[in-house]
């Protein structure tokens, strides 16, 4: 987009006064560039700009395109999977392909937010009403096992593999893991469109709890 971000579905798509129209009651018509979908192509293009000088423009954009869309408590927001959480993951993961040095703004400040987040079990969680209220963004009254699994993999991108947050994240997926070897979360874990109603993928506490022991292994075998 004209801005360096991305959305899901098409270019600058960001006519904002279409909202307006009558018909469009749920205020989702549009499809603006965010973070969560940014990220994913920041991650590719820091791949693709190793050898392709032509794609350094729009990397370094979107770069900037992501940094200037911190929160600034730390986070970002998350469009396609609940919520700050989400976004946080979402962009930790990619910028750790980039050449972003790990004690920029970007990295600490996301660190420190996720870290504050932690419930004492030592999961995370967070509920969809934080699309509806900024304050309750990162909190839930209980710990879930596909948003444990985003903050612990994106303090490990963020080179926390040895903090106290990682281990107490990591020892909450396996306390909560069920006899099959899975998990079981009963929440819903994306918005379909945030404030209007929610979705329930059903693979999300089960691979992504998986995903996270499995770089916590590979960064213990790495040491």
């Amino acid at each position: 987009d004209g801005n360096g971000g991305y959305g899901a579905f098409d270019v600058d798509n960001t006519h904002y006064y279409l909202n307006e129209i009558p018909f469009a009651d749920h205020g989702a018509l549009l499809d603006p560039p965010t973070a969560d979908v940014s990220a994913r192509c920041l991650m590719l293009m820091a791949k693709v700009a190793q050898d392709h000088d032509e794609y350094l423009p729009a990397y370094n954009r979107c770069l900037d395109y992501i940094r200037n869309g911190q929160e600034e408590d730390g986070s970002w927001f998350g469009r396609w999977g609940t919520n700050y959480i989400y976004g946080v993951w979402s962009v930790l993961i990619a910028l750790e392909h980039t050449a972003t040095a790990k004690d920029d703004p970007m990295y600490t400040k996301a660190v420190a937010w996720l870290k504050s987040m932690q419930h004492d079990d030592g999961g995370w969680g967070e509920d969809n009403q934080s699309y509806h209220d900024a304050s309750k963004r990162g909190k839930f009254h209980t710990s879930t096992a596909f948003q444990t699994a985003w903050a612990t993999i994106a303090l490990m991108a963020a080179g926390e593999h040895e903090s106290k947050e990682v281990q107490a994240g990591i020892d909450y997926l396996l306390k909560q893991q069920n006899k099959d070897g899975l998990w079981t979360d009963n929440c819903h874990t994306a918005p379909g469109f945030p404030r209007v109603f929610y979705l329930k993928y059903h693979g999300y506490d089960k691979f992504f709890p998986l995903w996270a022991l499995a770089r916590y292994s590979n960064e213990q075998r790495n040491k």
